[in-house]
């Protein structure tokens, strides 16, 4: 009788478990609200949608960059003196960046879909996007065959592009988002191939979103959220909470360049890092110490006046120029050429004393906070010629009782604001002299070239010594300037979890 009851408790316990656990687990793969008891992703009782997705999906070229705390600044003493990349602790939130360098064969399918969709009616947008050519021009040396072929000759496909301007780059990161969620939804079967797409009647993933694109959509959809009677032909769209359309790729921040090019996962022992790097690989040397490849050289620079690739038969670095985007090593993100070969863009404004006013998590400087433009009645505004949602900066009046920020332009806050001079003879100047104040204070065209214009570049390039390979260190240029030497690379922040699909399997 007692074994009887016994079996009869174990029967009730396990029973409750499994409907525990059953419970839980429609809970937690989004079946069932925990807070009303009300069934998602049904149409009978309001269809509200709650996507089974979990992870973020790995865009096109990208590598995931598990973030964490690291020492952002000089990891050398500068022979310039300049002291404008002081060490400080800094924390980076999880994100992907390109494997590689953009290509030149990545740039011309740019190139190519722009001339296609814009070409006829606004020739205008395919002229702005062009890298210009002529940065290969010297006036004493002969370098007509670069300007002539390194952009369009197939030879040159897997090499860095160059001549483009930081502007261009953020436009060509737009243009890919678009490419990339519009091929995501192809997959997905919410949308089909559209090669007469002209103007504004083009994919733009905002565009979407705000219903100002329908495309061309298949006879038959599937539905991926929810249920579907087969009788059902009702055209669906999908909305960002679906989980299939990917945040947008961009420029990397300075900080997040920074952290992605020393590789310090590869340092580490437990929760140490047990050894700094002045270079995205360890030690001192700029040449293997691999036995297999022992003195060849880890990335492409300059070793010395006039020396660019060493004398025939051994050719030191094996490049005169910006080598193919996979030479050399990857560092232990697997990311190539993080010193050498070009110098990037990155996201940032310059200021030199960049680490008096900064944030300790996720360090950015050229926040101008904008929002989708809306009319009186928050209806979104109608997209452009182009087919793209507008956006506007902030009204003042929306940041009004704000505390973390009080205007839409905040570029020069802590370093360029009127608030951060300790000139007394500003006090009187008038408000067109204010909006200057970043030309005043590093007096812009006198004796420096700063202005809110100015932004970083990174890591060094076939133009450059030694010094420049390192990650800490940090340059600027004009963000409507292009060189020979300066290309970039696409970045995408993480979504959900820092620590990366793989890890949260394991989990």
């Amino acid at each position: 009788m007692l074994h009887t009851k016994r079996i009869i408790i174990t029967f009730i316990i396990a029973g409750s478990f499994l409907a525990f656990i059953t419970s839980c687990n429609r809970a937690s793969t989004g079946q069932v609200s925990q807070t009303t008891g009300w069934a998602y992703n049904k149409p009978e009782n309001g269809n509200f949608q709650a996507s089974p997705v979990r992870e973020q999906k790995t865009g096109p070229g990208l590598v995931f960059i598990e973030g964490g705390t690291f020492t952002m600044g000089a990891t050398e003493e500068t022979p310039f003196y300049e002291w404008d990349n002081q060490p400080r602790t800094v924390t980076v939130n999880s994100f992907y960046m390109d494997e590689t360098e953009v290509r030149n064969i990545d740039y011309l399918e740019y190139i190519h879909w722009l001339q296609r969709v814009y070409g006829e009616d606004y020739p205008g947008v395919v002229q702005k996007a062009l890298p210009d050519t002529n940065v290969w021009r010297d006036k004493l040396a002969y370098n007509e065959p670069m300007v002539e072929n390194y952009f369009r000759h197939p030879a040159y496909h897997n090499y860095p592009v160059v001549g483009v301007s930081w502007v261009q780059a953020n436009d060509y990161a737009a243009w890919r988002t678009d490419r990339v969620n519009e091929m995501l939804l192809i997959k997905a079967g919410y949308l089909t191939y559209n090669p007469n797409e002209k103007n504004d009647n083009t994919f733009h993933t905002q565009a979407y979103l705000a219903g100002q694109y329908e495309g061309k959509v298949p006879e038959r959809k599937k539905l991926s959220l929810g249920r579907k009677s087969k009788n059902d032909t009702t055209t669906h769209r999908v909305n960002f909470g679906a989980g299939i359309l990917l945040p947008r790729y961009r420029l990397p921040t300075e900080a997040e360049w920074e952290f992605a090019a020393l590789g310090l996962v590869g340092n580490r022992v437990g929760d140490r890092i047990v050894s700094r790097k002045t270079y995205p690989w360890n030690g001192q040397s700029l040449r293997n110490s691999n036995k297999k490849y022992m003195g060849e050289f880890m990335a492409n620079f300059k070793e010395g006046e006039g020396n660019y690739m060493g004398i025939p038969g051994d050719l030191n670095d094996g490049a005169s120029i910006p080598a193919p985007v996979m030479s050399y090593w990857p560092n232990d993100y697997g990311l190539f050429n993080m010193a050498g070969n070009v110098s990037e863009w990155v996201a940032d404004v310059y200021r030199p004393m960049s680490y008096q006013e900064f944030s300790d998590f996720n360090p950015f400087r050229g926040n101008v906070f904008k929002n989708i433009k809306k009319d009186a009645e928050g209806r979104i505004a109608p997209k452009d010629s182009l087919g793209r949602i507008p956006y506007v900066p902030i009204n003042p009046a929306q940041a009004a009782n704000r505390s973390n920020y009080n205007k839409a332009n905040n570029i020069n806050a802590g370093d360029g604001d009127f608030q951060s001079t300790i000139q007394n003879n500003w006090v009187n100047t008038g408000q067109s002299q204010l909006n200057n104040s970043t030309k005043m204070m590093y007096q812009y065209g006198v004796t420096t070239l700063i202005n809110d214009k100015s932004r970083v570049i990174k890591g060094g390039s076939w133009l450059d010594g030694p010094y420049y390979l390192s990650p800490g260190t940090r340059r600027y240029m004009d963000q409507n300037h292009a060189s020979a030497a300066v290309g970039f690379r696409c970045a995408m922040s993480r979504v959900g979890s820092p620590i990366g699909p793989l890890k949260n399997k394991r989990r």
